[in-house]
């Protein structure tokens, strides 16, 4: 066999692909990630469905096992489904994880404290304004807990949560420990073959890239205009009000600046404008809570950085495969800093840098289900020159709209059509049924030949 699959299983809203490549003795098989969203319909048996075909399409032996980044549509298969893919049902040779997740290294630790602190306070705040009495509160909290659905909900109401599905993944391959992937580190194979290369894009060591997610308010490096630029990691300020509170029984404020409510309702001032009588959205002491909406967010954006992002080029046709988990601005603004890798070909040395990857690009798995900021404009997208280029998008968008999230984002998705000439595989929709202008009938039969479209999954094809 000389051809190397790319196959997106269709669980919802989630990501999880299977890389099969050409190896000595046999194929060797690469899985990225393995989730859906929380609260996705019948998740449970969807993901143990594909639990099963996993174990069919490996022939019950996996070479790597790859964990992007801790959110719940990217690991929840493995506490939801992981029976399915035990020792006694998978092998598997080698777990790889991103340095952010490396348990002895400072960096990681701190980000992980902080991680940590700001999501418990989040999930603190969501619980007090969900029991509020007004209908503000009670609104900001079904936003806020849609959110913390990217780490499998509200932890206190005894559901399974991303840190378990990851310790399950870290522990998958014990006592051999992952292999933690650093950017720039020396390209190396996927086990068992010998001209498929790795080469380990990002997260960055830079905090201050870690930390940026969003564009630049003056020159938007995304599909969109605006953003709020180098907002700071965690929204500290945010952070402190929220731990304040929970020293002060739930309030923002010291003890001598605040009016009881009995005293207000003794006052003719509070009960005339303070919404006593039916008019909660009057009454304004849950409002500081709306903090947490922020850090949510930014909390959110500030995981989606620490996506451990993986190009594998094929062999002699030099074909890029592009996964770039959900990575966001600084992430990708990171790749271009690095001066490039030396590789030997035939007796020759190369230089191949990032923008070089990225002009080889045949296949790019759109990231964060095609949200505003996490596919780069000139740094990213445009770099993406092939002739071949195909998306794989992995989104569902009446989830997305549920929860009112734009996924795909317009002008993106649009110059995602453009880039491919229209070769989109969606999660959602499976491929194209009218051929795009843009291309002839031979080149639109080509490249349906080697898609393969099924109920549970998209495949694609690609000659090494």
């Amino acid at each position: 066999m000389t051809a190397a699959r790319v196959r997106m299983y269709r669980p919802g809203l989630g990501d999880c692909f299977l890389l099969s490549f050409p190896g000595r003795e046999r194929e060797s098989h690469v899985l990225i990630d393995f989730g859906v969203l929380l609260g996705t319909a019948g998740a449970k048996q969807r993901l143990q469905g594909i639990a099963e075909q996993i174990v069919a399409a490996t022939g019950g032996r996996l070479d790597v096992l790859v964990a992007t980044h801790e959110h719940w549509d990217h690991l929840s298969g493995f506490v939801q489904a992981g029976e399915g893919l035990g020792p006694d049902r998978l092998e598997v040779g080698e777990v790889w994880l991103a340095w952010t997740e490396k348990p002895d290294d400072p960096l990681a630790i701190e980000l992980d404290k902080r991680r940590t602190q700001a999501l418990t306070r989040v999930v603190t705040a969501t619980q007090r304004l969900a029991a509020a009495s007004d209908l503000g509160a009670k609104r900001t909290a079904a936003r806020l807990a849609g959110l913390l659905e990217f780490w499998g909900g509200l932890s206190a109401a005894g559901r399974r949560t991303t840190r378990e599905a990851l310790e399950w993944v870290r522990n998958r391959t014990a006592p051999q420990p992952p292999r933690y992937l650093e950017p720039g580190m020396a390209v190396f194979n996927v086990p068992g073959t010998d001209d498929v290369r790795v080469y380990v894009l990002g997260p960055p060591r830079d905090p201050k890239l870690l930390r940026k997610s969003d564009p630049s308010k003056r020159a938007s490096e995304v599909y969109e205009l605006g953003g709020d630029a180098d907002a700071d990691f965690g929204f500290s300020a945010a952070v402190d009000a929220l731990a304040d509170a929970s020293e002060a029984a739930g309030q923002p404020f010291e003890k001598w600046f605040r009016v009881s409510e009995q005293d207000a309702r003794n006052r003719r001032f509070f009960r005339e404008r303070y919404g006593f009588e039916g008019e909660d959205w009057r009454r304004v002491e849950h409002d500081w809570l709306g903090l947490a909406g922020r850090l949510a967010l930014q909390l959110d954006s500030d995981t989606n950085n620490t996506s451990l992002v993986l190009a594998f080029e094929l062999g002699r046709s030099g074909r890029v495969l592009l996964f770039p988990g959900d990575a966001q601005v600084g992430n990708w603004l990171s790749w271009h800093e690095h001066p490039g890798w030396e590789i030997e070909d035939g007796g020759r040395k190369r230089t191949v840098t990032a923008a070089d990857l990225l002009s080889r690009t045949v296949l790019y798995k759109v990231g964060h289900h095609g949200s505003h900021n996490a596919t780069l404009r000139e740094k990213g997208l445009e770099l993406m020159s092939s002739d071949e280029l195909v998306a794989m998008l992995p989104v569902d968008r009446s989830t997305a709209r549920k929860m009112a999230w734009a996924m795909p984002f317009p002008s993106l998705f649009e110059r995602l059509a453009d880039r491919s000439r229209g070769r989109i595989l969606d999660l959602e929709q499976g491929v194209g049924a009218e051929r795009p202008q843009t291309m002839s009938e031979r080149e639109w039969a080509r490249f349906l030949s080697r898609a393969t479209v099924t109920d549970d999954w998209i495949e694609l094809r690609f000659e090494m």
